[in-house]
């Protein structure tokens, strides 16, 4: 659904998390109803006839695929393999089959026959799909050493993004510092004459709440570089920090915060670094006085640093005392 409405829209991510729920039980209320016409009592007198129909089927898509593939100008051994990852009889067919059932089209005999051969290509599939390199490399004729050095294209593990969460005036400073340094990126933001206004500059922006659960799961947030975090809610900041340190030790975050106590709750939640924006400024109004006043730039920058370095802290212990 979410392919035919708005899959091409900047709003897709968003959309896709929203719907994931209904998505999820709707999907298992159609396996359901799949299973209800199924017969298990049924497969021994016909399970030959199903193992021939499977083969059938997984033989038949994995040549029209890669057929297709080849025409497109792939090369054989991506072909191959994307023949045998789609090789597998999907739920459209069993809903095909269902519809065919009720109207007569077919006999109970053939349905459930048709019915167990999707059945087994979707059990077989998994195999196709775990081994897809290795059958494919033995399909071609290339030794497994040859093909060492061929990157895996059909790796569903993207290049490593930094994700933006906001793309206000700071978020776009650094989507494009990032763009002209030619890393790559994606930011997302739930203002659509923001997104709209990325877009046009050609940046990767799409529609979503960087703290949405579900939208972090559809994108694989495990997957960046790097998370950095410029929204303008701290609340939201918070929620998208506590779940990407609960769920993804491993990515870096930066956060932008308001104030010093802002800062310190992020760092607490687990932000890697958390700037405030009014003593960042501070700090830069500083080493512009010191550097007039002619003090050795090195030590400016030990003085500025440490500061960071602490987190702020000596500025933050001021600021308490008084």
């Amino acid at each position: 659904m979410q392919d035919t409405t708005l899959g091409e829209t900047e709003f897709r991510h968003q959309m896709q998390s929203s719907i994931r729920p209904f998505r999820d039980v709707l999907l298992g209320l159609f396996f359901v109803g799949i299973g209800m016409r199924f017969d298990p009592a049924a497969i021994p007198p016909i399970w030959h006839w199903a193992i021939l129909g499977a083969l059938l089927i997984m033989v038949s898509k994995t040549l029209i695929v890669a057929a297709m593939m080849r025409k497109n100008g792939a090369d054989a051994l991506v072909a191959w393999r994307t023949g045998l990852l789609l090789a597998v009889g999907g739920e459209f067919g069993l809903a095909l089959l269902v519809i065919a059932l009720d109207f007569g089209v077919i006999d109970m005999r053939l349905g459930q026959i048709a019915m167990t051969s999707v059945l087994f290509s979707m059990i077989i599939g998994a195999l196709l799909i775990r081994f897809n390199r290795t059958i494919a490399t033995w399909l071609i004729g290339i030794r497994h050493s040859d093909v060492q050095g061929i990157p895996d294209k059909l790796s569903d593990a993207p290049e490593q993004q930094v994700l933006i969460g906001g793309y206000g005036r700071v978020g776009h400073t650094i989507a494009v510092l990032l763009q002209s340094s030619g890393v790559p990126f994606v930011a997302f933001d739930t203002d659509p004459k923001l997104v709209a206004q990325g877009r046009t500059e050609g940046h990767a922006v799409s529609y979503g709440d960087i703290s949405d659960p579900e939208l972090l799961a559809a994108i694989h947030v495990e997957r960046a570089s790097l998370v950095i975090i410029v929204v303008d809610h701290s609340t939201t900041a918070l929620r998208a920090i506590s779940f990407l340190r609960k769920n993804c030790p491993h990515v870096p975050i930066i956060a932008r915060a308001r104030d010093l106590e802002t800062s310190a709750s992020f760092l607490d939640a687990g932000a890697t670094h958390a700037h405030p924006e009014a003593i960042e400024a501070s700090l830069y109004l500083g080493e512009t006085a010191l550097k007039i006043l002619n003090i050795p730039e090195k030590d400016i920058d030990l003085v500025v640093q440490s500061v960071r370095d602490w987190g702020y802290k000596p500025i933050l212990n001021k600021e308490q005392g008084k």
